[in-house]
């Protein structure tokens, strides 16, 4: 497939499931635009880089669909300043899109290998801003914490305080929270006096983040 026909089919992507998915922020888009999934999609399954589908990776892994990743980029609400937190790495993908819209990245991931390949599919995207760590990210990242923005890209049966208490003020974080078939999507909001307030925005079904605490403390 030449480059042309991928630019025709992200763009077609875009128009079809992104924008009919009340994502309409310019600057998310544009990151969609620009990065180029096929790149982070393993080799065999490129044909399916811009279906509404969760790719499977190594591991038992999935990608997200495409639709799922810009909704909660622009959830996420990103600022060039902003310091983000992803749990789970994956392919890169959504590491480069948080990237590109943020400032400092913290990725997460608790497989060696695929962290490797990530590594190697950022650098060919030119992506600069980021810091890959290998390890179990399940209660966050706290040597880098306050952040600005959370990302956690595996379910939970819910959120572990951990997480809220390396939200900084102003801080956003999107959480998959409950289990099979029941999950929902779920946004915190951390105001300036400390006071988090959550939005349920839709549902969906993720795999479980490894290594999660199994009687996490946080619910409302």
């Amino acid at each position: 497939m030449i480059p042309m026909q991928y630019d025709t089919l992200r763009q077609t992507m875009i128009d079809t499931q992104i924008r009919t998915w009340e994502v309409l922020d310019t600057r998310v888009l544009g990151s969609l635009a620009q990065i180029k999934r096929e790149i982070f999609v393993p080799t065999p399954l490129r044909h399916l880089a811009f279906a509404d589908f969760q790719i499977p990776l190594e591991h038992g892994e999935q990608m997200w669909t495409p639709k799922m990743e810009a909704r909660v980029l622009q959830e996420l609400d990103l600022d060039t300043k902003d310091r983000v937190l992803e749990i789970g790495t994956g392919t890169g993908y959504l590491t480069a899109l948080l990237a590109h819209l943020g400032g400092m990245v913290h990725s997460v991931e608790d497989h060696a290998d695929m962290l490797r390949m990530a590594e190697g599919r950022l650098h060919l995207q030119g992506v600069q801003n980021i810091h890959l760590h290998h390890g179990d990210g399940s209660e966050g990242w706290a040597s880098h914490a306050p952040y600005d923005a959370i990302c956690i890209t595996g379910s939970l049966p819910a959120l572990p305080t951990a997480f809220l208490d390396q939200l900084g003020p102003g801080g956003r974080m999107v959480a998959i929270l409950g289990t099979s078939p029941a999950m929902r999507v779920r946004r915190y909001v951390r105001d300036r006096g400390g006071t988090v307030r959550q939005t349920d925005l839709f549902e969906t079904e993720i795999r479980p983040l490894r290594h999660h605490i199994h009687e996490p403390a946080f619910q409302f």
